[in-house]
């Protein structure tokens, strides 16, 4: 998954606004104890940041 489809899934879940605020302000166990940004800033793989705010979100599978 590319930067850009993360964005744009983060967008369609949240709104433009609130995807952002989201990735910098909410910090998840899955991560490491961080946040989104901060995972993505470290060069974590992307479509596992996805999958780590899927499962926070309890998004169904379907949705993912």
């Amino acid at each position: 998954m590319r930067l850009t489809e993360f964005w744009r899934r983060m967008e369609d879940r949240f709104g433009a606004a609130y995807a952002r605020s989201y990735a910098t302000d909410q910090v998840l166990a899955t991560l490491g104890h961080r946040t989104v940004q901060r995972a993505l800033d470290d060069g974590d793989d992307v479509k596992s940041v996805w999958r780590a705010v899927c499962e926070a979100l309890e998004v169904p599978a379907a949705e993912r």
